[in-house]
């Protein structure tokens, strides 16, 4: 049964995959409306290497903004749980942040910005930044409030309540907003840049599918976008796996 679970995903895949190839061959729909799956797979291999280039740079201006967004995230949701003034005082920022569309921020950062690679990092950032203080401010909350008297019988300050209590409790909390973050740093880092319509050699994914797109290359359009979608299947993967080896058995959501 496990083996069928773990094969289920790839036949369906599959399954999608042969049923698109039939309907497009059968069909004799033109390449300039819908590729073939085998068509898309023949224009990523022969545009690998310019396509890999910008995938590098969509990759660092993501991984850069999901590592300040865990960063600040982290520690900011760290400060409201010591003080509930300040929580209440900067709490109404952050939401501010994640209800502003990022495509009407965008074009305002790029002018403030003199780098375009910063202003997407920033863009990215922005995205990214709400799910995991939020998520991570909701975990330190849920501190069994048993331990949380046991600590105040031990009179224990407030950054030993932090390190030996609140912050083992919002481990899985965390992990988890991080799975979130690091599909919306990636969207965040491909939205920005069609807004910021870039060109040139250091430009991302979106810019290939821009280019695409005038040129009426409809193949490596979707070779792009197929690159785009693994990678945000890899790091959700990625951080399933790391939540798994982190959390174990000792947490209800780290069990089967």
């Amino acid at each position: 049964m496990a083996n069928v679970m773990r094969l289920a995903p790839l036949l369906v895949i599959a399954a999608a995959l042969l049923g698109w190839e039939l309907v497009v061959r059968l069909g004799q729909i033109p390449q300039y409306i819908l590729p073939a799956p085998s068509v898309v797979a023949i224009t990523l291999w022969e545009n690998l290497g310019s396509l890999m280039q910008s995938w590098l740079f969509t990759i660092k201006i993501t991984f850069g903004a999901l590592v300040l967004a865990a960063l600040l995230g982290a520690g900011l949701a760290a400060l409201f749980a010591l003080s509930r003034t300040l929580e209440t005082a900067l709490f109404p920022f952050a939401i501010v942040l994640q209800v502003t569309p990022i495509v009407a921020i965008a074009p305002l950062i790029l002018i403030y910005v003199d780098s375009t690679s910063a202003a997407l990092l920033i863009c990215a950032w922005i995205v990214a930044f709400f799910p995991v203080l939020s998520n991570t401010v909701v975990g330190l909350r849920s501190a069994d409030p048993n331990l949380q008297d046991l600590l105040t019988i031990y009179r224990a300050s407030r950054w030993q309540r932090l390190r030996l209590l609140l912050i083992p409790s919002a481990l899985p909390y965390f992990l988890a907003s991080l799975k979130i973050a690091g599909g919306l740093s990636l969207i965040g880092a491909v939205v920005a840049e069609f807004t910021a319509g870039a060109v040139g050699r250091e430009t991302g994914l979106a810019s290939r599918i821009l280019e695409a797109s005038f040129r009426t290359e409809i193949p490596k359009m979707f070779a792009a976008l197929v690159l785009v979608s693994l990678t945000g299947v890899v790091i959700f993967l990625a951080f399933g796996w790391l939540t798994r080896r982190l959390i174990g058995n000792w947490h209800e959501s780290g069990r089967r």
